[in-house]
Order: C-alpha cells, then sequence, then structure tokens
C-alpha cells in the first residue's frame, strides 16, 4: 500500500513544456480508468497551469516510473519534449507530504495560492466520478482538504496581494471602507484589466466603467464579468463619476495627463480621485499626483506593497509546515495502523498454527492428564516469545513511521506474512486456515 507521486511543475519545467502536460478535465477523465487499468489500484491525477501530478497505490509492490512516465507523455503526445529530468518522484511519507505542501498553498509558484485548493479538490472529484478513488486516497486527500483550510484560517500565508492587479484593488478597498458605493473606471481590457474586474467584483465594487481603444475587446469584457462600456476616446468625461482610476494599456504617451486631470478635478468640486497605474510604460502624467485630492500610485509604488506582503507570507511558512507535519503524522499512524493489526493477527495466527501443529504430532506421548498442561505450557511458551514482538510493532511512540513500515516489512519477511492489502483476506491467511481446519 505505497503511496506514489510522479509530476513536474514550475520548480522542474518552464512553461512551455508544463503546458505539454496540461491534462484538461475531459482529458483527466479519460487519463484515469487507463491508469488504473494498466498501474494502480486507486489513482488521482492534478493538473494546474503550474503542475501536472499523478498520486496513486500501484497495483503492484514495484512499478516501473519511467513507464508512467512514458504512458503520461504518450497520452498527450509530448514525448519529443518532455525528459526525465522534468519530472519528480516521490512515495510513501514525501508523496504524501507533497500534497499536502500543494493544497496549502506552499509549493505554489504564487505562494499561498488561494485557487489551489479548489483545484486540488476538482481532482478528487472528477477522480470520484471516474471511480478510481479508494480508500487510502479518500484518506489522505481529505487530510490534504484539511491542512489547505487550516493554513488558510490559522496563519497569514494567504493573505495580502501579491499580483499588481490584486495589489491594485486591495489598496483601493483600504482607502475607501466601502466600495459597495463607489464607481471605478478600468482602462484597457487585457489580462491585466480581466484580473483587475475580478478582483474589483470580489471586492464588492459598485459599478464599473470599461473603457479600450478596441472596443469589442471592452465589449466582450463587459458581457463576461459586467460593466458598462464607455468609448476610448470618452475618457476625460467619464473622470467626473469615477471615485477610482485603474488603467494597464500598452503603447507610447498618456493616456491622461496633469492637464485632463486637473480640469477634470475643477469640475468634480476638488472631490478627491483614487488612481492606480498599471501600465508599463506609465499611462498617467506622474504629475498628476502634485493636483490637490488628487491620489496617483504607478506599479513602482504597489510593487513595494506587495513585496512586503511577500515577506510577510513567507514568514508563515513554518507555521505552515508545522500544520502540514502534523496533519501527515496523523494520516500515516492512521495508515500504519492499517499494517500493524492486521500483521500481528497474521503473526499470532502462525505461531499459533505451528504450536497446534507441533502438539498433534506429540499429543501421543502423553498421558491423557498431561495434555492439558501441555496446552497451557506450549500456549504460554509462544505468548512469551511473541510478547516482545508484538509490544514493539505496537508501540510507534518516539518511532518515526517510516521506520514503522520497515518494521513491519521485516516481521512479514521473516515470517512469511502476508504484504498483501490488510483491507482482503489474503492467499496465505486462507492456507493457513485450511491447514489449521
Amino acid at each position: 500500500m505505497t503511496l506514489l507521486a510522479i509530476g513536474v511543475s514550475h520548480r522542474t519545467a518552464p512553461i512551455e513544456i508544463r503546458e505539454r502536460l496540461w491534462f484538461s478535465k475531459e482529458e483527466t477523465r479519460a487519463a484515469l480508468p487507463q491508469l488504473k487499468e494498466k498501474y494502480f489500484g486507486e489513482c488521482v491525477l492534478i493538473s494546474t497551469c503550474n503542475r501536472t501530478e499523478l498520486y496513486g497505490i500501484p497495483k503492484r509492490d514495484s512499478i516501473d516510473f519511467d513507464q508512467v512516465r512514458g504512458f503520461l507523455t504518450q497520452l498527450k503526445q509530448a514525448g519529443s519534449s518532455l525528459r526525465p529530468e522534468h519530472f519528480y518522484q516521490y512515495s510513501g511519507r514525501e508523496a504524501a507530504h507533497q500534497l499536502l505542501k500543494v493544497s496549502s498553498g506552499i509549493d505554489s509558484m504564487v505562494l499561498g495560492d488561494v485557487q489551489v485548493l479548489g483545484q486540488v479538490k476538482e481532482a478528487y472529484r472528477l477522480a470520484e466520478e471516474a471511480q478510481t478513488i479508494g480508500f487510502l486516497t479518500s484518506r489522505l486527500f481529505q487530510t490534504a482538504f484539511h491542512a489547505g483550510k487550516r493554513s488558510r484560517s490559522e496563519t497569514e500565508i494567504s493573505q495580502g496581494a501579491v499580483s499588481i492587479s490584486y495589489g491594485a484593488v486591495e489598496l483601493a478597498s483600504k482607502i475607501y471602507d466601502n466600495l459597495g458605493n463607489k464607481r471605478a473606471l478600468l482602462i484597457g481590457a487585457g489580462k491585466t484589466g480581466e484580473l483587475t474586474i475580478k478582483h474589483l467584483q470580489s471586492k464588492g465594487i459598485g459599478s464599473i466603467l470599461i473603457a479600450n481603444r478596441t472596443k469589442s475587446k471592452a465589449t466582450e469584457l463587459a458581457d463576461r464579468f459586467g460593466g458598462q462600456v464607455v468609448e476610448f476616446d470618452d475618457l476625460k468625461s467619464q473622470l467626473r463619476s469615477a471615485d477610482i482610476v485603474i488603467s494597464s494599456v500598452e503603447g507610447p504617451g498618456f493616456v491622461l495627463t496633469a492637464g485632463d486631470l486637473s480640469r477634470a478635478m475643477k469640475e468634480r468640486a476638488n472631490r478627491p480621485l483614487l488612481i492606480l497605474d498599471l501600465g508599463v510604460p506609465r499611462n498617467i502624467d506622474p504629475a498628476a499626483n502634485k493636483i490637490e485630492n488628487t491620489f496617483l500610485h504607478d506599479i513602482d509604488a504597489l510593487q513595494i506593497i506587495i513585496d512586503r506582503n511577500l515577506e510577510k507570507r513567507k514568514g508563515e511558512i513554518k507555521k505552515v509546515e508545522r500544520i502540514n507535519e502534523e496533519e501527515l503524522e496523523r494520516f500515516l499512524r492512521w495508515q500504519n495502523s492499517l499494517q500493524v493489526n492486521p500483521t500481528i493477527e497474521q503473526l499470532e495466527t502462525r505461531a499459533e498454527g505451528i504450536r497446534q501443529e507441533e502438539v498433534q504430532k506429540h499429543h501421543h506421548r502423553f498421558r491423557p492428564e498431561e495434555r492439558e498442561i501441555l496446552e497451557i505450557l506450549t500456549k504460554r511458551i509462544v505468548n512469551k516469545i511473541l510478547h516482545l514482538p508484538i509490544i514493539n510493532l505496537k508501540n510507534g511512540q518516539g518511532r518515526r513511521d517510516d521506520e514503522t513500515v520497515r518494521m513491519i516489512a521485516t516481521v512479514q519477511k521473516l515470517f512469511g506474512l502476508s504484504s498483501e492489502d490488510p483491507r482482503r483476506p489474503s492467499k496465505t491467511d486462507d492456507n493457513d486456515s485450511q491447514k489449521m481446519e
């Protein structure tokens, strides 16, 4: 019942490699049954823009990682671009630990990523649909969900903006107590504009005006996320009603000059205006910062906020790691208990079978009144011999979980016990019971 993990991520492969091994939901649904049929008794496939990871319980004691890698690359027809060094592989404790690091956001490209836990849950849901979730993977992923939830509620690993677009919106929400009655003017409908409008909505912005040089892109953004499209040439007149201006367009020259903003402020009766310039080169004339009640922040000013937040998140890593260790130890104790108790039962059964067989062989050598004493004596001898091994197997205090696994494997090998899934009767057990009958 050894857990295995194999994958690629932003730590081992660039984007042009990762995207070759990205599985859509439909591809994941198709891949899981094939993986189960060929290699695994249970398996879950996680695929995001920054990682593709496969977690599974192999059908056999040994598994060829090269074959699994080859199968994944074959499914995506990516064999020519993916090399062995792009992959990492873990087993046992390390594999479980990797999943907990992913779920808690400390293995993400963006430290403390709030989306990754949802992506892990979605991968689990797809595996449930494909019926590739099993007894062990179910418990493992529930442990990972709990670790991720605890990391976000008990630490500040996900607190504070660490992206420019979110940093801009977070700054706006700190300056204005209530964004619900504020109007934002978004200039630019590219990727940054799209992320910004998502963040504005998550903060409960009252209304959004969207302006873009290509009007169709502004319309598309407005249709997808809500908002009102305004003409790009009509920007200056829109400054009268906006409370927040966020600009992220490409191209030389200023979209708004200090003169434009000075005139707008007069029309606004000097009502405060927050301007967040996310453009490179800058979209807003920096001289606008000298205008009374105009508060302009460019990308460098926002980067200072982001760097502070990132340092704060880094300071939370140790707290998250402690949570992961607690959850990991709890999971491994549970997993080991699945092996310890059946191993003890098998050991006792094996010893009792030998005792009975030997007593039966020599039973005729004893007078009838001595046979009861023989039974008691031989049982005591067996119990005394097994007492210390059983105590050592049961007593995990002060012992690493991987040491327990090795100890169980050693006992099973020395006494010829079954290493099969303890939840199912083993062939060895069946044979033993037949002999004893």
